[in-house]
Order: structure tokens, then sequence, then C-alpha cells
């Protein structure tokens, strides 16, 4: 099994705002483009002009039906890998192929030693692991690291893809171990949110909640409250419950 770093100062992740996400899927398709050819291999499709297409993917958006009457909405939930501080995936990896950087603390999987065993899809709770069939690995969101570092790149363009393709502005990327960032800024301002925090591997990854509709006067759902984690049910189910309790506030 493979340990963790200590520490990483530097934690670069996502903040992403479900007030102004509007399930365009570009975050989604953009990633798909960039990752099809470069770092972690191509990702690849199945049966893509079939009837039961399926494949890869490393950005997945969710829409929920939120509220009854004229309080209800539409809440759309992209999810990709959060990049967790004590990720599971990297501690149950049989190869050491699941990896945290200490440097900026992003989460990455190693294509020449992972083995394809599924090991790291099954211990995370987000569901954020894809198997490739056609390769034969796993693969996840790497929040672009071909991108971010690459010098290059017109100033602009050193984020990850989804960030830079998102049309309403709905994506932001920094770095959350500072305080002082912009995106630190904005989860403190907007009281951002973890994903299932009651699962302990607190992600780097945060989540804006939606605001109040103008004619709506019910207050600003609030972080989650910790809830025990029960036995009962499946991981997608508890996920599904979770998203459900805390969008409908």
């Amino acid at each position: 099994m493979t340990s963790l770093p200590e520490q990483t100062t530097k934690k670069l992740g996502l903040v992403i705002d479900l007030d102004t996400c509007v399930g365009c899927h570009a975050c989604a398709t953009s990633c798909k483009e960039w990752n099809a050819s470069g770092y972690p291999k191509p990702l690849t499709d199945q049966d893509a002009h079939g009837a039961d297409p399926h494949g890869s993917w490393l950005n997945r958006v969710h829409s929920y039906e939120v509220g009854t009457g004229a309080q209800s909405r539409t809440v759309h939930f992209p999810r990709s890998c959060l990049h967790c501080e004590t990720p599971a995936c990297v501690t149950v990896c049989p190869t050491g192929a699941s990896y945290k950087r200490a440097s900026d603390g992003i989460v990455l999987v190693n294509p020449d030693t992972c083995i394809g065993c599924k090991l790291c899809s099954w211990a995370c709770p987000y569901g954020a692991r894809e198997y490739d069939y056609d390769d034969g690995t796993m693969k996840k969101c790497t929040l672009c690291v071909d991108r971010i570092y690459n010098e290059t790149f017109a100033p602009e363009d050193r984020i990850p893809a989804c960030v830079r393709a998102c049309p309403t502005g709905a994506r932001h990327f920094g770095d959350l171990g500072d305080p002082s960032s912009a995106v630190s800024e904005l989860v403190k301002e907007r009281q951002g949110f973890d994903l299932l925090p009651e699962m302990g591997f607190k992600p780097v990854n945060k989540y804006l909640p939606p605001r109040p509709r103008r004619d709506q006067t019910a207050a600003l759902p609030q972080a989650p409250a910790e809830q025990p984690v029960t036995s009962s049910g499946s991981l997608a189910d508890r996920f599904f419950a979770w998203a459900d309790r805390t969008l409908s506030r």
C-alpha cells in the first residue's frame, strides 16, 4: 500500500459555483478533448455511435430538480476528482500507481505501473475514477498538469481545460492552501463547502452553494453538517442522498 506525503502546503484545486453552472457540459467535453491525446494517455470510447455508447470521462455533470412548486429549481452538479488531502484511492493502490504529489497536492495515476485492479475506484466515495477498457488502466482528473505548468502557453491558458472552457465562469482554479488566494477568499465569502465531509477524506475542491432566486425568501444553503457514516446503502446511494439533502435546503 502507498503512504501519503506528510503535508502539502500548496493545495491546487477547483472551486465550482453551483449558482452559475448551467449544465452545458463544456467542462466535460473540453476535458475529454484535451485528454484524448495527452496525459494520461487517450481517453477511449466504446461503441461511440452504437446503441450502448460508453467510455472514460474525467468530468461528469449531474442535474437535480430540488424543491417543490415556486421554490423548485434545477441545480447542475459537476463532479470530478476532488484531490483529497487524505485520498483513500492512494492508500489502497497495491502498486503505488496512485499517488499524491507533495509539491502541489495533485492526485495522479502513473499509467506505466497501474494494473487496472480497480481498487482505487472502489475506495473513492466520489466515483471519480474511470476504468479505460481499451487501455486497461484507471483514469482520473489531473488538473491538467500538462497545461498549468506549460510555460509555452499564454498565462491565461495555464489553467485546467474545464476552467478555460466554462462559458459562465462557474469554475475557478487556484491554491486553496493559501488563505489569501482568490479561490480561498471566494470560498470564505460564499461559504463554500466540502462534498461528503463526513467521509473524512478532506477534499481540496470546494463547491459554492446556489443563491436563492429573487422571488424566494429562503436562506442560502449552508455547508452540510457532519453526519455519521452509516453502513446501510451503497456509496452512490449516500452520495445522491447527500446531494438532495444539501441542495434542497
